[in-house]
């Protein structure tokens, strides 16, 4: 039994000439505004009382802004919402691969629930699966795709915008939403190359170099090839990323970006877990799974191509600037072969014990799905004074259109496998790859929103005050029919008006209290399967009060952020699973509650001791459904309590001068699996894990060499099991050593 929450709503390359070199675009924001812009991690020779010295800079490794939370230029100390932003520098300095590890000292952010997944950045925020978003404008989401799996390397920084966001962003799960940044294109030259290799095969080389081609153009180039194996046997994955772009500043008022990427991505072998529950989260007679076991197949393949393009162009005015944010998208998964283990532990007799503890079920599930989206932004800003009061204000209208098909088939119990001594069958072609015979989803939909922003400054008193309308347009094929043959279009329209209202005290110390309301709503396809009626668009609210600190009173070289914060979420019109007449099998009767608190603060002091520490507490709780079992159930992959701190030192004098060392320990408290249900009564829940990383690095001028270790006591624990045969155990023991060289 699955309760399907409004964010998952159950739920080539473009090119133009530039300076003869054909670049691929992709759109930016105003977001280049921000103080991450630009990677300025730098390291220094220099004398500090007659001892020679190293010193490494890294002036936003403390984040001072990010247009996320309101789309324009807004310090976070004056922002009412809680955000996290994990730059550039602190993506370098402590060696994160992926977004799931950038966000391990982020509170109230929760990864790598189905380990170390080698094509998703799987997230949840405050109990909900986060919109993606890249340079301010959705990625190409669809029904079942959260998370497009664009590399880390290529962003400047990841912002996680916690709570409704719907008011600027129009639909959002009112957990939030996440946005990446891009590289950008700068005025002076610069660069690096890097290479890495570590546990498991892992082995990739990348690098970006930017500088002016003229007076009037800016360029980039950021490239990635990564090879590796994953930590369960027989699983190979290959990833190529591209992505250029270009500032063309065509006045002194006047900027156009260009920006693009394309990536491809190949997994061959076993993608997830899927180990029966016993010999994982339960005893198994005849002893504990290896982490490395592969109840899949070595002949699964998993191939995807993605791209974007587009542009963005602004104007400014003088108290009044414009600006426009388009980009096209595409999105194409391919899984033609796909055997794993489905039905756990062979039970021929049905009694609730396996036959013989190792025997397991094979099934096959091809999947393919086309996404293309296109989406565009467009606002004036301005700045004006009514009396004592400064106003920053926004208005803008914004569209954005998608198109997703999707197909599969599903061949249940081919084979079994050997838990502990597995034997591949050899399947025939009809069996390897059968197609993709029955539609998941054929759906276009259009989203058209206008929104208005004032930010109105009264000393050191600012109230920030938003509304949006939004029309939502929707069309769809028949689910669960024959791939081929296309069925009659239902439509769906719906509307929904979202407002945030919010204030912030700032002190002349550093100190600002806050409290804010925010409204989201998600549009949910479909008709209900009890009332027969269409459905209605989510509706979430959230209340949240808290401080900030920053260090502005504490001198020279001593960069501080600090959020506590406690927050209060409600989500009603959620649709429950249950056997229904419709094919969405989906009544809306659904309510959840999240409640929590969470601490974070990042710390730079004199470019010697940097401290990333979080804590998060979460309540939440199925309040209203029609299946009895799950009321009072808390929501899947939602620890009650995450803890975590890193702390990392450099040595800046003597013969020394560089070396570095960095510790750090997570804790994540136990989490469901999944909610009870007629086809899951048993909830089963991740095994709660303390684990310990560590870093050490030497940088001289123009060289950076760094070993860093996820995990390092290699902790085995179970991340998540979904139910009796959907297990998988959290990420093992990875070590990574990198060389960079910068110029």
């Amino acid at each position: 039994m699955r309760f399907v929450s409004s964010h998952a709503e159950r739920s080539a390359v473009r090119k133009a000439l530039l300076c003869g070199a054909a670049l691929t675009l992709l759109p930016t924001t105003a977001f280049a505004q921000d103080a991450t812009a630009e990677a300025t991690l730098d390291t220094s020779r220099t004398t500090i009382d007659g001892e020679n010295a190293i010193i490494v800079t890294a002036p936003h490794y403390v984040p001072e802004g990010t247009n996320t939370a309101s789309k324009a230029n807004i310090p976070l100390i004056e922002t009412p919402q809680s955000v996290s932003v994990i730059t550039r520098d602190q993506i370098d300095l402590l060696n994160f691969v992926d977004a799931q590890q950038a966000v391990r000292y982020t509170a109230g952010v929760f990864g790598e629930s189905y380990g170390p997944d080698l094509r998703f950045d799987f997230l949840t925020v405050r109990g909900f699966t986060p919109k993606e978003y890249m340079d301010g404008l959705a990625t190409p989401n669809s029904t079942s795709i959260s998370s497009v799996g664009v590399d880390l390397y290529a962003f400047q920084s990841l912002d996680v915008l916690k709570g409704p966001a719907s008011v600027l962003y129009g639909s959002s799960p009112p957990g939030g939403l996440t946005n990446e940044t891009s590289r950008r294109a700068s005025s002076e030259f610069g660069g690096e190359i890097g290479v890495k290799y570590g546990t498991d095969d892992y082995k990739q080389i990348a690098g970006t170099m930017t500088g002016p081609v003229s007076d009037m153009l800016d360029v980039r180039f950021t490239a990635l090839y990564r090879n590796r194996d994953a930590e369960r046997d027989l699983v190979h994955a290959e990833r190529l990323l591209a992505a250029p772009t270009a500032t063309l500043k065509l006045g002194p008022d006047t900027k156009l970006t260009l920006l693009g990427y394309y990536q491809y991505d190949t997994v061959r072998g076993d993608t997830n877990g899927f180990m029966p529950v016993y010999g994982t989260l339960l005893d198994n007679p005849l002893g504990k799974i290896s982490h490395r076991a592969n109840v899949g197949d070595p002949n699964n393949l998993y191939k995807r191509r993605q791209w974007g393009a587009g542009w963005d162009f602004s104007h400014d005015f003088g108290s009044v600037s414009f600006h426009s944010n388009t980009k096209w998208s595409r999105y194409n998964e391919d899984t033609p072969t796909q055997i794993y283990g489905s039905g756990g532990l062979i039970d021929n007799n049905f009694d609730g014990i396996p036959d013989d503890y190792r025997t397991v079920l094979q099934s096959n599930f091809t999947y393919k799905e086309h996404v293309t989206s296109f989406a565009t932004d467009n606002r004036f800003d301005a700045t004006l004074g009514t009396g004592p009061i400064e106003h920053n204000l926004i208005a803008g209208v914004d569209y954005r259109r998608t198109f997703n098909d999707s197909a599969y088939t599903f061949n249940y119990g081919i084979g079994t496998v050997d838990l502990f001594d597995p034997v591949y069958t050899t399947y025939t072609d009809a069996q390897l790859r059968p197609g993709y015979a029955t539609r998941f989803n054929t759906q276009w939909r259009k989203q058209t929103g206008i929104y208005l922003q004032d930010h109105a400054a009264i000393g050191n008193l600012y109230l920030t005050v938003s509304g949006r309308y939004d029309w939502v347009r929707m069309s769809y094929m028949t689910p669960f029919a024959a791939a081929d043959v296309d069925t009659p279009l239902t439509k769906q329209r719906q509307k929904k008006f979202t407002w945030r209202a919010g204030a912030n005290y700032v002190t002349d110390s550093g100190f600002a209290p806050y409290v804010s309301y925010a409204t989201s709503f998600e549009p949910v396809v479909g008709t209900d399967g009890v009332t027969l009626a269409p459905y209605k668009p989510s509706a979430g609210k959230q209340w949240e009060g808290g401080v900030k600190y920053d260090a502005r009173g504490l001198g020279e070289g001593i960069k501080l952020l600090v959020t506590a914060t406690v927050f209060k979420i409600n989500q009603t019109n959620v649709v429950a699973t249950a056997p229904s007449v419709s094919p969405v099998f989906g009544t809306q009767s659904g309510e959840v509650e999240v409640k929590g608190a969470e601490l974070e603060f990042v710390a730079r002091l004199r470019d010697q001791l940097s401290i990333n520490g979080a804590y998060s507490y979460n309540d939440s709780e199925v309040k209203k459904s029609n299946v009895a079992a799950e009321i009072g159930a808390p929501l899947p992959v939602t620890p009650k309590h995450k803890l975590s701190l890193f702390v990392d030192y450099t040595i800046q004098k003597g013969s020394l001068g560089g070396l570095g060392f960095g510790f750090g320990g997570r804790y994540t408290s136990d989490s469901a699996g999944s909610l009870p249900g007629p086809f899951n009564p048993v909830v089963y829940y991740g095994e709660a894990s303390t684990l310990f990383d560590a870093i050490v690095h030497y940088d001289i001028p123009g060289w950076r060499i760094a070993v860093n270790g996820s995990n390092i006591f290699n902790k085995l624990y179970v991340a998540r099991c979904s139910g009796p045969a959907g297990c998988t155990y959290g990420a093992g023991r990875q070590v990574i050593g990198t060389v960079t060289k910068t110029f």
